[in-house]
């Protein structure tokens, strides 16, 4: 009852002083709000980094060649300033698939793939910015293409060097009717080689890939999507015709690191006579530890500056307790010489503490959500609300009102009776 008596006298005096108890409750409505909407868009932006390397295969193995530690000259250089190799440096498209042969077991395809530079199709005034790879048949699986309509490239698209493409969806509905099949239809490409065309067998669906591709500022139809083509007629353009890189998709391995140690192990074997060169794998999932563990370090960093707030919150609530007892001196006195024990009028102050931290909580918490949601639509990803930090929030708010609040209400309770009915 007695504290049922307190919440009502202090909801009483917020209602009596509404623009003073919000200005006193707006640092704490900041801090939490700031706090929450920091960790919220973090968290997405992780879950949407996550998922995006999941998509790409958290699991697969990257192998690629690189300059010899032990090397002092690191090979030539070219015009450009970085390192020239030469093919025989490289991988032999035999050796790949010799990989593939003697760990079969555990290898479920292969990835080959070329860059061959950006272009635009274009077709009258209707046209698709295009990224354009040259690609093996394993591609499609190991990157899990999502081929909707027609097919991915196959060994006979290899092998014959075919100007054959598998594009996307937004290509599709920027180059074409809505309605046409897309298939066997043919495309001019302007790339810095002139312009090629190519026959669509394929379209897969348009998947943005974490913060790259997302058009924050381009228009839709502007947006840069991939094409493939077979890496045999990415390779006529190609200084080099062997390969400097590539990934590996795991059927069901129990240990991916333990696997990586050999497939590491087996290809360095093959490079042990190059004085200039080694080769080396890496799997994604350091990669995702990495980068999940250095922005969840940042989110908790920037909410730690954030929180600053709530320290200034809770002086300002200070502040306006301690003016409170002033104003209420009288009114002390009076309860007191009624017999109000101490405890009672430390307790009364305190409860009015905690309410308006409690209340600044609430409405920071709703402040913060708000601010996430509209963050992450315009990041384009999903919303994710930790339900831990909302909880921590709530609890900071009341541990801000009894600490800030504990010094204005024991100032109160050891007024003296006498001394405060003579206070004018």
């Amino acid at each position: 009852m007695f504290l049922k008596e307190n919440i009502i006298l202090a909801i009483s005096g917020l209602r009596s002083n509404k623009m003073r108890a919000f200005l006193t409750m707006l640092g704490i409505i900041i801090g939490i709000g700031s706090v929450i909407a920091i960790v919220s868009i973090g968290d997405a932006v992780t879950n949407n980094v996550s998922d995006t390397m999941a998509g790409l295969g958290a699991n697969n193995i990257y192998v690629y060649v690189a300059p010899n530690e032990n090397d002092s000259i690191y090979g030539q250089m070219d015009g450009s300033g970085t390192q020239k190799m030469d093919d025989s440096d490289l991988l032999t498209i035999e050796q790949i698939e010799r990989v593939q042969k003697k760990f079969s077991n555990e290898i479920s395809d292969v990835a080959i793939y070329e860059s061959a530079g950006s272009g635009k199709a274009q077709d009258g005034h209707l046209y698709a910015n295009v990224s354009i790879y040259g690609a093996n048949p394993g591609f499609g699986s190991v990157q899990n293409v999502d081929v909707q309509r027609g097919r991915f490239l196959q060994d006979r698209d290899i092998n014959g060097s075919r100007r054959v493409a598998v594009v996307s969806d937004k290509l599709v509905s920027n180059m074409f009717e809505e309605g046409t099949d897309p298939l066997g239809k043919k495309i001019n490409v302007d790339t810095a080689d002139g312009v090629n065309t190519y026959t669509i067998v394929g379209v897969y669906k348009y998947v943005q890939q974490g913060m790259a591709g997302m058009g924050m500022g381009v228009a839709d139809k502007d947006i840069t999507t991939t094409m493939y083509i077979p890496v045999t007629v990415a390779k006529e353009t190609s200084e080099n015709q062997n390969y400097s890189t590539f990934e590996i998709k795991l059927k069901h391995v129990n240990d991916t690191h333990a696997f990586t140690d050999r497939i590491e192990a087996y290809m360095k074997h093959l490079y042990e006579n190059n004085p200039k060169y080694t080769c080396t794998a890496y799997n994604m999932e350091n990669m995702l530890s990495s980068v999940t563990s250095m922005m969840g370090t940042i989110s908790i960093a920037i909410a730690a500056i954030a929180a600053i707030a709530l320290i200034v919150g809770g002086i300002g609530v200070m502040n306006i307790m301690l003016v409170s007892v002033t104003e209420r001196t009288r009114e002390i006195g009076t309860r007191k010489a009624l017999g109000a024990r101490s405890s009672y009028i430390r307790m009364q102050f305190i409860v009015e503490s905690v309410i308006i931290c409690v209340i600044g909580g609430i409405i920071g918490i709703i402040t913060g959500i708000g601010l996430a949601a509209a963050g992450v639509a315009l990041l384009k990803m999903k919303l994710v609300i930790s339900l831990p930090v909302i909880f921590i929030s709530v609890g900071f708010s009341m541990l801000i009102g009894i600490f800030f609040g504990y010094y204005p209400a024991k100032k109160a309770s050891q007024l003296d009776p006498i001394e405060a009915l003579r206070y004018e």
